[in-house]
């Protein structure tokens, strides 16, 4: 039996010395998404544009002491309001106010980059960006991976 494994060992040694290295197979790369899918996310973010541009209308509003409706609101509702709490009102909506336009901000470049061509590429390690985390965080610049780091 042992003459046996001695046999296809040897058998096994004189292929593998005469077979070519192994090639590493690359991956088929992708370096950017296909037009189709930039359509998709060109969608999304445009329907993200039209929700936080009404927000914003509306903080803006509040700012101005305004109701949905865009007429004055009455200040007799901060009369009975103790003293400092309006202020500290308007400044957390003064804070909002200035989020909500870094996200309209971030969204706009995002459209950019997808006229670029350039939408979805992780600009830390250059690699696509995964679909799931474009479709949560559209304006996202950074894979997961490169985000962890």
């Amino acid at each position: 039996m042992t003459e046996k494994l001695k046999k296809t060992t040897k058998v096994t040694e004189t292929i593998e010395k005469k077979a070519p290295p192994k090639e590493t197979v690359k991956e088929d790369v992708v370096y950017r998404y296909s037009d189709e899918e930039l359509i998709e996310f060109r969608e999304l973010i445009n329907e993200r544009l039209d929700v936080a541009r009404k927000e914003l209308q509306y903080l803006q509003g509040q700012m101005r002491g305004k109701n949905l409706k865009g007429e004055e609101e009455s200040s007799d509702r901060h009369l009975t309001i103790e003293d400092g709490s309006g202020a500290m009102e308007l400044e957390q909506v003064a804070q909002l106010t200035g989020r909500q336009i870094q996200f309209i901000n971030n969204l706009e470049k995002a459209l950019i980059r997808i006229n670029n061509k350039s939408y979805g590429i992780c600009r830390v390690t250059g690699k696509l960006i995964d679909k799931a985390r474009l479709r949560a965080v559209p304006h996202a610049t950074l894979s997961i991976e490169a985000k962890k780091k």
